[in-house]
Protein backbone atom coordinates (compact mmCIF):
# COMPACT_ATOMS: atom_id res chain seq x y z
CA UNK A 1 0.00 0.00 0.00
CA UNK A 2 1.57 3.13 -1.18
CA UNK A 3 1.38 6.28 0.77
CA UNK A 4 -0.65 8.03 -2.18
CA UNK A 5 -3.29 5.13 -1.63
CA UNK A 6 -3.41 6.20 2.29
CA UNK A 7 -4.13 9.85 1.57
CA UNK A 8 -6.71 8.87 -0.70
CA UNK A 9 -8.69 6.41 1.63
CA UNK A 10 -8.16 9.27 4.07
CA UNK A 11 -9.55 12.16 2.12
CA UNK A 12 -12.50 9.82 1.04
CA UNK A 13 -13.12 9.13 4.32
CA UNK A 14 -13.10 12.83 5.46
CA UNK A 15 -15.24 14.16 2.46
CA UNK A 16 -18.22 11.40 3.36
CA UNK A 17 -18.18 12.29 7.31
CA UNK A 18 -18.33 15.79 6.28
CA UNK A 19 -21.58 15.00 4.00
CA UNK A 20 -22.80 12.66 6.46
CA UNK A 21 -22.74 15.31 9.37
CA UNK A 22 -23.64 17.93 7.77
CA UNK A 23 -27.61 17.79 7.43
CA UNK A 24 -27.12 17.17 11.00
CA UNK A 25 -25.32 20.39 11.76
CA UNK A 26 -26.52 22.44 9.52
CA UNK A 27 -30.35 21.87 10.77
CA UNK A 28 -28.95 22.23 14.39
CA UNK A 29 -26.95 25.46 13.39
CA UNK A 30 -30.38 27.33 11.70
CA UNK A 31 -32.73 26.20 14.46
CA UNK A 32 -30.07 27.34 17.62
CA UNK A 33 -29.92 30.83 15.23
CA UNK A 34 -33.92 31.43 14.62
CA UNK A 35 -34.10 30.21 18.37
CA UNK A 36 -31.47 32.70 19.78
CA UNK A 37 -33.07 35.28 17.87
CA UNK A 38 -36.61 35.00 19.13
CA UNK A 39 -34.84 34.61 22.66
CA UNK A 40 -32.97 37.88 22.22
CA UNK A 41 -36.27 39.69 21.24
CA UNK A 42 -38.72 38.68 23.63
CA UNK A 43 -35.82 38.56 26.45
CA UNK A 44 -36.67 34.95 27.43
CA UNK A 45 -33.14 33.48 28.27
CA UNK A 46 -34.31 29.86 29.17
CA UNK A 47 -31.58 26.81 28.53
CA UNK A 48 -34.19 24.34 27.15
CA UNK A 49 -35.89 26.77 24.58
CA UNK A 50 -32.42 26.03 22.41
CA UNK A 51 -32.12 22.58 23.42
CA UNK A 52 -35.44 20.82 22.88
CA UNK A 53 -36.14 22.49 19.64
CA UNK A 54 -32.44 21.40 18.04
CA UNK A 55 -32.76 17.96 19.12
CA UNK A 56 -35.85 18.01 17.91
CA UNK A 57 -34.79 19.17 14.34
CA UNK A 58 -31.93 16.65 14.42
CA UNK A 59 -34.27 13.57 15.02
CA UNK A 60 -35.69 15.36 11.89
CA UNK A 61 -32.84 15.80 9.83
CA UNK A 62 -31.75 12.01 11.11
CA UNK A 63 -35.24 10.66 9.78
CA UNK A 64 -35.04 12.55 6.56
CA UNK A 65 -31.88 11.78 5.42
CA UNK A 66 -31.49 8.68 7.11
CA UNK A 67 -31.99 6.56 3.71
CA UNK A 68 -29.25 8.71 1.81
CA UNK A 69 -26.88 8.30 4.62
CA UNK A 70 -26.76 4.85 4.93
CA UNK A 71 -26.27 4.12 1.00
CA UNK A 72 -23.72 6.77 1.02
CA UNK A 73 -21.73 4.68 4.08
CA UNK A 74 -22.52 1.52 2.24
CA UNK A 75 -21.29 2.87 -1.26
CA UNK A 76 -17.85 3.85 0.59
CA UNK A 77 -17.22 0.71 2.43
CA UNK A 78 -18.26 -1.15 -0.86
CA UNK A 79 -15.92 0.70 -2.85
CA UNK A 80 -13.29 0.32 -0.05
CA UNK A 81 -13.65 -3.15 -0.19
CA UNK A 82 -13.29 -3.67 -3.62
CA UNK A 83 -9.86 -1.58 -4.08
CA UNK A 84 -8.33 -3.72 -1.36
CA UNK A 85 -6.32 -6.80 -3.50
CA UNK A 86 -5.15 -3.44 -5.44
CA UNK A 87 -4.25 -2.11 -2.10
CA UNK A 88 -2.39 -5.25 -0.93
CA UNK A 89 -0.64 -5.29 -3.99
CA UNK A 90 -2.14 -8.75 -5.12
Amino acid sequence: MTTEAVLDIAVQALMVAAKLCAPVLVTALVIGLVVSLVQSMTQVQEVTLSFVPKALGAAIALVVTGHWMISTIVTFTTDLYTRMPALVGH
